[in-house]
Parts: C-alpha cells; structure tokens; sequence
C-alpha cells in the first residue's frame, strides 16, 4: 500500500499544499482533481520520485513499482516503435533470469527443511507470480494488443520513433508503462494525445487494471468511467471520497450546503451570545451568568467555510459579421506528405451557422484539414471560400506559436488592432490575467494559463467562423464549461477538433469522420455518431461472418441491420411519446389545481380560516414549482423528440 504522509509543498512563501496525507489501496482507482495551479502534477511528480516534497514522506512499499506519464514529452529514441516498446520489459527479463537461478540452486540443495532453502521457494514464488502478472510467454502478443488499442497499425511498429510527433512519443511511453504492469499507475493527462476510439481502448484497459491508478484528467466521462474514487486538491489540502467524479461533486455541492446551514446556524448562536453578554455585562447580579456565556464562546469550536475558488474566465466571442450562406465549400481536395497521402479528392461544403465536429483517428486528416480551410497548410484541388468570411483558428499546439521571451500583455497587444487596443487589459482580466500575472513571461506559463491566453487572443477580432483543433487540452472543468457554453451561444459557423465526448454533447449539429483518406458525414451530435459506429461495427462483424455469401447475402444482411436501427429509433421516439403525455398530463392536473386555489384566494372568506388558507398557499407554490420543473423536462424531450423523428 501507497502512502502519503504529510506532504508539504511551499513556493515562493506560499503553500501549493501541506500536510497532505492518504493511502491508496493496492486496486483504487484515483481521480485526481483540482483548478489549474492546484500542484496535480506536482503530486504526480513527487509520488513517482522525480521532485521532492519541502516536508513528509511517500512511504512505499518493497518490491513496489510506480509508473509515471507525464503531460509532455520529447523521446530522441532513434529505435523502431517495436524495439522502444520492449526497451520497458527489462524487468521480465530479470525475473526470467531469477527463475532460472533459483531453481538450479533448489536442485542444488537437500536441505529441505532449513530457513534458507524456504527462502528461496519464497523468492521463487513471488518471481513467479510477478512473471505471470506480466505476461510472460504471452508478452509479444500483449504488446501488438496495447500498441494496436493506442492507435498504431502494424507497420508503425518498424518505423522509428523520430518520424513521430510527440503526441504519437507519448502513446508508446503510455504502452511502455501498461505493459510494464507497475503496482501504480501515475496518468498525467492521457487523454491529451488521443483519439476517441484510444481513448475508449483505454478507458477499458485501466477499469480492468490489477493495480492502483492514480489519474489526473479533465475529462468527465473518462474519470467517470475509470475512477471508482477521488482526490480534489483544493485550499492546499485533499478532499478525499470513494466515488467517481461526477457522484463526488455532487456531494461535495452536498457537503458544502450542509457545512454552510451549519454556519449560518452557529453564527447565530455566536451573535445571540455576545448580545447578551454586551448588554448585561455591567449588571452585577448577573454577572455569574455573563462569565459562564464567555467561557462558553470561548470553547466554541469556529466553523470555518472552505474557500471555495470561483474564479474562472468571462467568455463570450464576440457578435460575428454576417458572411455568405456557402461559408466554405472543398471539391477534389487532395493533401500528401512526401508519399503519405492524408486526404484524397475530397468533397465538402460548410453552410451559415453551421457547426461541425471533426472526428477520427490521429493523423487521418482533421487538423490537416482544418489547417487548410484556416489558410495556413497547401493543397491540391479546389477550396472555395465564401464572401465576408473571416476565420478565427485556434491550432492544436496554438500556445508553441508564441514568442515564449514576451510577456502575457505583449502577446496580446503586439496583435491587438483598431477598436480593441484599448481593451488588452480587459480581455486579459476576462481570462484570469490580472495585477502581475500579465507581465509573467509566456515560457513560465502552465498548460492551462498558455490555452486561456491563446483563447484571448481570439477575442481581438469578430469572426464568423471558428477553427478550434483541440481546444480544451489543459483547460480545467470550470473553464472547458464556460468554453462550451460560448460556443453554445456562438452565432458563427464552428469546426472543432476534439476527442472530448463530454465537450461535444450536444454542441455540434454535424459530425464529420476521417477515415482512410477520405470523409464522412453525420447529420448529428457526438452521440448520435457513436451510436452509428456501433452500428457500423455490427454491420462489419456480420459481413466478415459471411464472407463467402454472395453480394446479395451481404445487401440483405445490411438492409436488416438497418431496419433493426430504424426499429430501434421508433422504439425510442415511442418512448419519448409515452413520457411526453405523462408530464402532459400532470402539467393539466397542476395547473386546474391552482386554477381552483385562484378562485379560492380572490376570496376574503376563505382566509378566514386561518390554517386552511397558509395549507392552501403552501400547496400554489409548491405546484408551481413542481409545474416549473415539469415544463424544463417537457421541453428537453420535446427537443430530442423532434430530433429523433428527424431520423425516420
């Protein structure tokens, strides 16, 4: 077991966190999680062995192995994909060799019954259990398995690391650490460099793992998913629960509320005593009494509220100039690297208003592509662009654009014109820039304050159509809700690039597919497209089962899958239906309800009686609170309602 004890980490006169205590279990599977600034990694980093903490102990046990992935790295490995991934078995080949020896010293020796020769069987054992964890004989194939689920192809594994970016570096150290098996996992932000089939591969891979995982992510549905427990860093200290995210803020909000009733009710008492002891104070015969109540205070155990940080940027983009209907239109569009081909005579068109999620695997094209329409990548074909069409890109790595000698206020001024030069200060507060953070040079900025400051930089200018390619790397939940929320409200055309499913719920109306040079489109959200590939895959599973049937045997065998899909949808607008009428119903027994309570209440009579009436009005309100809620659901399902109907 992994412990913490006491961990203090103080910087520049403050304190990131102090005396820090926890033990993680041999099976916990840890959410770490806090606002940017909070010191996660540094936790990571110091649990792994890589800092040191200003005060404590990380207690761990003998024979107990961690392994760490940091948000960046940078590998000079000139070994192939294969070779890098097996440079981590090191430790199989170890125990192989101790095996090996051990055993030929058993039978070496007779002495059966002694310490030493148990000893040895012990060793011996623990070797061989250990071995077994790792995969012994079965190692080659677990190694294909994990590289396949992160994203390579089998010819990736001969080529050499240095052809790869250092998102596709940080898949193969992720496969090195998994495979490696370590007692404890230290994830710092995996998903990052992911696609979103890796990262349901992953998701999947770290729910099933035989030891501990501690995980600091921003990803709701991946903590949800993997996390069985959770660690905020907050107010230099852990909150610690045994639930996953989602279920752990909401009883935090739960704690917070009760903590806040128990103050408010505490307080009270306070100001109830010193009024007392204020005003009879100078009163003799009661002077017993007044020095009892000040003992009294002074034993008083103060409620203390926990700061809660609410702080967080002020984003909405500014009102975007009307552009033509067409807003981009691609035909024939090709795209090659050398002899890599990306994107092959591609079609698309992109409408007003209209707001796209590029999806798919890691280099099939989607910030190749993004990069085109933005005007920054050449090409083959044609791209049309529409009139008074003015394009706002975010890149993937926006933040290494920068000059990392300016400071914050010069990164914005230097690129700041006409009516929002004025405004630098303001637009850099509205991103949690203040005070002296504005001169901090860009080179010390964290992850997190590089992406706020590369989203400022989008608010010098009205566009009407959005590029962002994974924009929510490194921003905190509070700030990726607000990002949502203004690209919710946005009234220009959008393309976002993410793998963030939770992001993208709901935000986009088409989603756009990358796959093998070429592109697909989807009239729907993220889950809607998900939906569909599940289909999908059923639909290939059944066609490779029937290989040798003839073309017709394959349509048929499609056809019934989509009559099954389509069954599928009716069975959910049915649904929907049934739950429509009830809240329908409800709504007209509530509102005759109040309607008789009005009648009533225009009444003098009726308030003659006294306990009748309060009942009366007690029960209006609550109704009309009840038909306030009922109204919010009716008009959620009517929305997916209309949706789904859409589809038939």
């Amino acid at each position: 077991m992994l412990t913490l004890s006491n961990l203090s980490v103080h910087f520049g006169g403050r304190h990131l966190f102090d005396n820090v205590s926890v033990m993680v279990g041999e099976k916990d599977k840890i959410g770490l999680i806090g606002r940017n600034g909070t010191g996660k990694s540094t936790l990571l980093k110091i649990i792994s062995g890589i800092d040191e903490a200003s005060s404590g102990d990380v207690v761990i046990p003998n024979e107990y192995t961690i392994g760490y992935l940091p948000q960046e790295i940078q590998s000079e490995s000139e070994l192939t994909v294969m070779e890098e991934t097996q440079s981590a078995l090191k430790e199989l080949q170890f125990l192989e060799n101790e095996i090996n020896k051990l055993t030929e010293q058993l039978g070496e020796r007779q002495d059966y019954e002694s310490n030493e020769y148990m000893k040895i069987i012990e060793r011996l054992n623990h070797h061989t259990d250990r071995l077994k964890i790792l995969g012994g004989d079965s190692i080659q194939g677990d190694i294909e398995q994990v590289l396949k689920g992160l994203g390579f192809s089998r010819s990736d594994f001969v080529r050499p690391m240095n052809e790869f970016s250092g998102g596709w570096q940080m898949r193969v150290e992720l496969a090195k650490i998994l495979l490696s098996k370590p007692n404890c996992v230290l994830l710092d932000e995996p998903t990052n460099h992911l696609d979103i089939e890796s990262v349901q591969w992953l998701e999947n891979f770290l729910r099933n793992y035989f030891g501990a995982i501690i995980l600091v992510s921003h990803d709701r549905r991946f903590l949800d998913t993997v996390t069985n427990r959770t660690f905020e860093l907050t107010g230099g200290k852990i909150i610690d629960m045994n639930f996953n995210y989602t279920d752990f803020m909401q009883k935090r909000q739960e704690q917070r509320e009760l903590e806040l009733a128990q103050y408010k009710n505490q307080q009270k008492e306070i100001e109830q005593t010193e009024r007392f002891i204020e005003r009879f104070r100078s009163k003799a015969s009661l002077a017993t009494r007044v020095q009892s109540r000040i003992k009294a205070l002074e034993k008083v155990e103060r409620i203390e509220l926990e700061e809660v940080d609410s702080s967080s940027i002020r984003l909405k983009f500014p009102e975007p100039p009307r552009s033509s209907r067409l807003v981009c239109e691609g035909k024939k569009l090709s795209k090659s690297y050398g002899d890599l081909l990306v994107l092959k005579s591609i079609d698309f068109a992109i409408e007003r208003g209209e707001k796209l999620a590029f999806v798919g695997k890691n280099g099939e094209g989607k910030s190749t592509l993004s990069r085109i329409i933005a005007g920054s990548e050449p090409y083959e074909g044609e791209l049309i662009i529409g009139s008074n069409v003015q394009i706002g890109y975010y890149a993937q790595h926006q933040s290494t654009l920068f000059n990392p000698d300016l400071n914050v206020f010069d990164v914005i001024d230097t690129e700041a014109t006409g009516d929002a030069r004025p405004y630098v200060r303001s637009i850099l507060g509205a991103f949690m820039f203040s005070g002296d953070d504005v001169y901090k040079k860009v080179k010390v900025l964290s992850g997190g304050e590089k992406s706020r400051l590369s989203l400022a930089r989008l608010m010098l200018k009205s566009y009407n159509l959005l590029i962002l390619d994974e924009p929510t790397n490194h921003l905190d939940m509070a700030a990726k809700d607000v990002l949502k929320q203004a690209l919710i409200d946005y009234q220009g055309s959008l393309i976002i690039v993410s793998h963030d499913r939770e992001f993208l719920e709901g935000l986009t109306n088409k989603t756009i597919e990358f796959k093998n040079n070429k592109i697909h489109e989807f009239l729907g959200d993220i889950n809607y497209y998900l939906e569909k590939m599940q289909m999908e895959n059923l639909r290939e599973l059944e066609l490779s089962s029937k290989k040798g049937n003839s073309d017709s045997d394959n349509q048929a065998s499609q056809n019934q899958l989509i009559r099954e899909e389509r069954k599928n949808i009716q069975r959910q607008i049915g649904k929907l239906k049934k739950e429509i009428e009830q809240i329908e119903a409800k709504l007209a027994l509530l509102e005759n309800e109040n309607a008789e309570f009005e009648i009533s209440f225009s009444d003098a009579e009726f308030f003659k009686d006294i306990e009748l009436s309060a009942q009366a009005q007690s029960k209006y309100k609550e109704n009309k609170t009840q038909i306030e809620v009922l109204f919010e659901k009716w008009d959620t399902l009517s929305s997916s309602l209309m949706e789904l109907e859409s589809l038939i």
